[in-house]
């Protein structure tokens, strides 16, 4: 079994690679704002040092804590513009896919704003939390992942097994399959995440 302590102090030092600052810094910054409660801090975190849920919150439980010496905070990694993200998932046989990712997200784009935070292999789209994801399944097809739990029964629909990071997924190959179905349960998941 895994060390609780050691999974938590790697996480820490995670907080201060992904934000470029020292816990001690990130904590003075963050008792600088004057909020006190568990739950505004967090959501504080989220937005002014752009880390997920689950590192801002573990920020805010550790506020006024003794912590172990982590070390210096490297520096923060470049953020990785989108069209060289997005170079880096459409490359070779699956080069010809992304225009059609393009238009998954402008169709997106038309219900609001929303983060596009690229990783190795797809596209997560975030509100306050994920709500889908986009990147190639095979050398034909892109796969949008929908993270909603009120997604109708539909044979497009494949439903992904509990915890999973979406419920269901859809493969395209075509424009043409960008549906009024599918925007609806796009649409239904955006709202629903923030």
């Amino acid at each position: 079994m895994a060390d609780p302590q050691a999974a938590a102090l790697t996480q820490l030092r995670n907080i201060q690679t992904r934000a470029g600052r020292t816990i001690a810094e990130l904590h003075a910054a963050m008792a600088a704002s004057g909020l006190l409660k568990v739950g505004e801090r967090r959501a504080w975190a989220m937005e002014h040092f752009k880390l997920g849920y689950g590192d801002a919150n573990t920020l805010a439980l550790t506020m006024g804590k003794t912590l172990p010496d982590l070390g210096a905070a490297p520096a923060a990694s470049p953020a990785v513009p989108e069209g060289e993200a997005l170079d880096g998932i459409y490359t070779g046989a699956k080069a010809h896919l992304r225009p059609l990712h393009e238009q998954v997200i402008a169709a997106i784009a038309n219900f609001g704003p929303f983060e596009q935070a690229p990783k190795k292999a797809y596209v997560s789209l975030r509100r306050k939390k994920q709500f889908a994801m986009v990147g190639p399944a095979t050398k034909e097809q892109i796969e949008i992942g929908i993270n909603h739990k009120a997604l109708p029964t539909h044979p497009r629909l494949k439903a992904q097994p509990p915890g999973s990071m979406c419920n269901a997924t859809v493969r395209l190959a075509t424009a043409a399959e960008l549906d009024a179905d599918l925007l609806g349960w796009l649409r239904a998941a955006y709202e629903a995440a923030g």
